[in-house]
């Protein structure tokens, strides 16, 4: 997963929140996330890191973090794991669980 030159490893390394979205393009839930993602990184801007893993794509990034299903939301700080659940997550409810580990 590179983004602007960035591994997943060293995305995750960071000491403020990411969100991670494992998803995939055939997943009718996945794409509901899509807006609400957009909402969260509106209320909490600079704060987080926000990023979209498509399983398919990633298959070993997946498998190493035991992706069973799409979406499942996780997030990282420091690159360890602060909080995962599968489905969709109303924005409200994702921005007050992230607040907590800002």
């Amino acid at each position: 997963m590179e983004r602007k030159g960035k591994s997943f490893g060293d995305i995750i390394t960071s000491n403020k929140p990411v969100l991670v979205d494992f998803s995939a393009e055939w997943c009718g839930p996945c794409k509901m996330m899509a807006p609400i993602l957009k909402e969260v990184k509106g209320m909490l801007g600079a704060q987080v890191t926000i990023i979209k893993v498509d399983v398919d794509k990633h298959k070993e990034l997946a498998s190493h973090y035991e992706i069973r299903g799409v979406p499942t939301l996780m997030i990282f700080k420091n690159s360890n794991v602060l909080w995962r659940q599968s489905g969709v997550v109303p924005a409200k409810q994702l921005e007050s669980i992230i607040q907590q580990f800002l």
